[in-house]
């Protein structure tokens, strides 16, 4: 079936004996033996919950994986699978990365001895410059949260395989509906469902995705263990918001197109990073692996002074942290979503205090430009 048809039959062929189109909430945590010896397969809610256990298995199957978990929250899911490094291991990571990321790896990872390289994934020199004899995984974001710097996953997967590294890849900005990377050579998918996957900033949630036999057991011990899992009620609420992915996957990226359009063209804005435009660095790969774009992008702002007055004047669009619901929101990412990435390292990558981020929602596009524009304006005038 095409992935629209699989998203939206969701769990609903997954109860044969009532018939339930839309698969039931198993509250219990505990569950009865048959006999001494048997199982129905469930025994405890942590290690396995027959909601959750359908949750798994579509988002392993959307992703071409060989097995699924759902974790309480995508720095939860992080947090599972860099469980697989020991002390002294080291991790090559995207220099332009998620702040939670950032400080998951050098705050909580680093006092247990796990090291990692910020690297443009995109630069096979600069990833063996970064090499090292205990090096144990790539984790790429792409595109990356906030500059939407793209990776040549089939290259960089590639490069990995060939050094026995495991090839991580967070495919939360594209979801497997544009974009698939476990196709493209990945090892281990990680999502914050809580964005596309849910949709309506009403679930946080994180989802895993592994291939290979080996790597699924070591994944299922660890998820089962740690225990960060998801609840049920919030695995049926992520399986409904996914039945709509396609469609608002659409919407998100027709609105975010027509926008960042707007936004390039604009005087008070000097640089659009989105890879749907043909002026984007990464517009060719993009092209070429993902058959779609993401609903969010940044921009920077021609003046900082800006930024204040902008914040405080759009009206439908919301100014909240966060991404990948139907209602739109602006991040300013210097002071929320990247502000435990030390300053340097922020300005050189390029999120400094001109840059806003920009998660486009399903409102009509002339509501959201109208808003944009009307803050821009003034902004403008109170500067005068």
């Amino acid at each position: 079936m095409k992935i629209e048809s699989v998203l939206a039959q969701i769990g609903s062929l997954s109860e044969p004996g009532t018939g339930a189109v839309s698969f039931p909430i198993y509250q219990a945590t505990a569950f009865r033996h048959p006999r001494l010896g048997q199982s129905t397969g469930f025994d405890y809610s942590r290690s396995k919950n027959p909601t959750r256990a359908v949750l798994e298995q579509a988002i392993a199957e959307l992703e071409q994986g060989d097995a699924g978990f759902a974790c309480s929250s995508g720095m939860a899911a992080l947090q599972t699978v860099f469980a697989l490094f020991s002390q002294g291991d080291h991790l090559i990571v995207s220099l332009d990365l998620y702040g939670g990321t950032y400080r998951l790896i050098e705050k909580v990872m680093g006092r247990f001895g796990v090291t990692a390289t910020y690297v443009d994934t995109n630069d096979l020199d600069a990833l063996e410059s970064a090499s090292r004899p205990n090096t144990k995984a790539v984790l790429i974001e792409t595109p990356t949260n906030p500059l939407m710097m793209i990776t040549d996953l089939e290259k960089v997967c590639g490069w990995a395989k060939a050094k026995g590294y495991i090839a991580i890849v967070d495919n939360t900005l594209l979801t497997p509906f544009f974009q698939r990377p476990i196709e493209l050579g990945a090892d281990i998918i990680v999502h914050s469902a809580t964005k596309y996957l849910g949709g309506h900033n009403d679930v946080l949630a994180g989802l895993i995705v592994t291939k290979g036999k080996e790597l699924s057991e070591q994944v299922a011990f660890l998820h089962n263990s740690i225990g960060a899992v998801l609840n049920p009620q919030d695995s049926w609420l992520l399986m409904r918001g996914m039945k709509t992915l396609a469609l608002r996957m659409e919407r998100h990226q027709y609105n975010a197109t027509k926008i960042a359009e707007f936004l390039q063209a604009h005087p008070m804005v000097e640089q659009v990073y989105y890879p749907a435009l043909p002026s984007h660095p990464g517009y060719e790969v993009q092209s070429r692996q993902s058959s779609g774009n993401t609903g969010i992008f940044s921009f920077r702002m021609k003046d900082a002074r800006t930024i204040e007055p902008i914040l405080r004047h759009i009206r439908l669009i919301a100014f909240a942290e966060s991404l990948g619901g139907v209602e739109s929101l602006m991040t300013y990412p210097a002071v929320q979503t990247h502000a435990d990435i030390p300053e340097e390292i922020r300005r050189q990558v390029g999120v400094d205090d001109r840059l806003l981020r920009f998660s486009v929602g399903i409102e009509h596009v002339d509501d959201l430009i109208g808003d944009l524009s009307n803050a821009f304006d003034v902004a403008q005038a109170e500067l005068v």
